[in-house]
């Protein structure tokens, strides 16, 4: 009886822990945050279309599986906002992690969680539906060929 309740006593101590260390990371975030880094956190559907095609970024839509089914980029990766956290070995530490949805409410939000994560991360400020106004008709083949994507 003694070693369970040491036991629960230890578990409980790892996840104070674990919660007090995911608030200093937010905290940190928020008391360094300034001009430079909110410029930073942005970036734009042409400029996001370079990176992508150089192979320096990679695109997260982090809609509801129900939006993706709806309609979806033929390219980037599909990991939904609610699963972000426990998805996270997914993404690339290496190149700059751009997340999206129609506007630019909820990848704002993963883009500050991912910062907090140590990842270089962005958000798209045109989000989703501006990304597809860039790449339609020849934009689009284009964007297609220089990224490497195949054809479907």
């Amino acid at each position: 009886m003694k070693r369970v309740t040491l036991l629960c006593l230890l578990f409980l101590m790892n996840v104070a822990t674990l919660a007090s260390a995911q608030e200093s990371a937010f905290d940190s975030f928020l008391t360094k945050f300034d001009y430079e880094t909110r410029a930073d956190m942005k970036i734009d559907s042409k400029k996001l279309i370079t990176l992508l095609a150089e192979k320096k970024a990679v695109l997260v839509d982090i809609r509801f599986p129900e939006e993706t089914k709806a309609w979806k980029m033929g390219f980037g990766l599909y990991i939904p906002l609610n699963e972000l956290p426990k998805r996270l070995s997914e993404l690339p530490k290496d190149k700059i992690i751009v997340t999206a949805c129609p506007h630019k409410d909820r990848s704002s939000i993963a883009m500050a969680y991912l910062r907090t994560k140590g990842y270089n991360a962005k958000y798209l400020t045109d989000g989703l539906i501006g990304l597809a106004e860039n790449l339609r008709g020849d934009n689009a083949k284009d964007f297609m060929e220089d990224a490497g994507i195949a054809k479907p």
